[in-house]
């Protein structure tokens, strides 16, 4: 018998796109994959060395520091300061996680109670959404602006007063909106003014192009009385598999999730976290060589989508593109006709959330001459193919 609140949450979107892809491809389908954000370079060789130290190592068959290896630690401590100019206590203000999603996961079932609120955006990594539903609190999307800042007037005065948590992403996955820091100074006020948990997953701090440097929450003066962020090895360092990331901010919040993660498990990887010191350790150097090929492929794709007649603006964040769903075709309709059609595969929009109805997102995942190629072909199926009558 499985848990009420697991079987009333939909199936995960991912899940439904891999499934039919799979269907695809077992008729024999070639498929140009540009859903899901996994990164298809390689991890950097000093990262790899310092995973084969550790790999050699008898401490490794123990169990890792509950909380933070003191490398690890020391590693994004200096980061910290070097690329936002934040100091932080490594005893107090800092936790290994696998990966940000459990993080934040994690962070919201420590945090909440069954009847609580929990403040999304109304496009939202999937996470924001399901981590409440599991804790059987209710999370509340909070509209976004044309801008793509959150409009916390449209909050109702009854959700202000039950929420506990309010997370936000920026840049944003999937909209690629970015905020300046300024706008951060206006959340840290409505998290103290509500005494709410503010959650930044700042899981692209580094994907950014064009001269724009994204800030983190904790750069705000006072910030840390009501404010974590989290950050993630995944994306910029081409490390998703290895599941490194971590948090940092509100001392007594991460002492409430270190409770939780110590009654579920025994702390992070020490491998895992080998791996996030060295990255962390070398990201100016690691960093602006991944950053040049995303900027690359971003470029290009927008290229090629703008010279076939689908006007794109590009990203000055992430590694995506959120673009209209045709005229004619709903979400699922649309990822269907790419698949079988041109044989792209792209993620709907309601993947992120009802608000992100009648849009798809494409990831940069493919080197730049394919990105171009994809681009063309979902220009020219959309020009030639219309949606089919009801």
């Amino acid at each position: 018998m499985s848990s009420q609140l697991l079987a009333a949450i939909p199936p995960y979107v991912f899940w439904d796109l891999d499934a039919r892809r799979s269907a695809l491809r077992a008729q024999g389908r070639s498929l140009l994959d540009l859903g899901i954000g996994s990164p298809d370079q390689p991890i950097p060789s000093v990262v790899v060395e310092a995973m084969q130290r550790a790999a050699a190592e008898p401490l490794l068959s123990g169990y890792p520091a509950f909380r933070m290896q003191g490398a690890y630690a020391d590693a994004v401590a200096t980061y910290l300061h070097r690329r936002f100019a934040v100091t932080v206590d490594p005893m107090r203000e800092l936790l290994a996680l696998a990966g940000s999603k459990e993080g934040i996961a994690e962070l919201v079932l420590s945090h909440v109670n069954p009847g609580d609120v929990v403040l999304i955006p109304a496009i939202y990594y999937p996470v924001y959404a399901r981590a409440p539903q599991l804790a059987g609190a209710r999370p509340v999307c909070i509209p976004l602006l044309p801008d793509g800042r959150l409009d916390l007037e449209a909050v109702s005065a009854d959700d202000r007063g039950r929420a506990r948590v309010m997370i936000v992403n920026y840049p944003s996955n999937p909209t690629t909106a970015t905020i300046p820091l300024g706008e951060f100074e206006r959340l840290v006020n409505f998290a103290r003014e509500h005494q709410l948990l503010l959650i930044s997953d700042l899981a692209y701090s580094e994907l950014a192009y064009d001269g724009f440097e994204v800030p983190s929450v904790l750069q705000v003066p006072g910030a840390r009385e009501v404010a974590v962020e989290l950050h993630t090895c995944s994306k910029s360092f081409n490390m998703a598999g290895v599941r490194i990331a971590f948090v940092a901010g509100n001392a007594e919040a991460l002492e409430r999730l270190d409770q939780y993660r110590a009654n579920i498990g025994y702390g992070v990887s020490t491998l895992s976290q080998r791996a996030g010191a060295a990255a962390f350790t070398h990201a100016h150097v690691i960093v602006p060589p991944v950053v040049a090929e995303y900027r690359a492929r971003r470029d290009a794709l927008v290229s090629a989508f703008n010279e076939s007649g689908w006007s794109v603006q590009a990203p000055n964040a992430t590694m995506y593109l959120w673009l209209d769903v045709p005229p004619g075709y709903d979400d699922w309709g649309w990822v269907d006709a790419l698949m079988r059609g041109p044989g792209v595969v792209v993620t709907p929009g309601i993947a992120f959330g009802d608000a992100g109805r009648g849009h798809f997102r494409v990831s940069f995942v493919r080197p730049a001459d394919e990105l171009a190629h994809a681009a063309r072909l979902i220009a020219q199926f959309a020009a030639t193919s219309p949606a089919p009558v009801p």
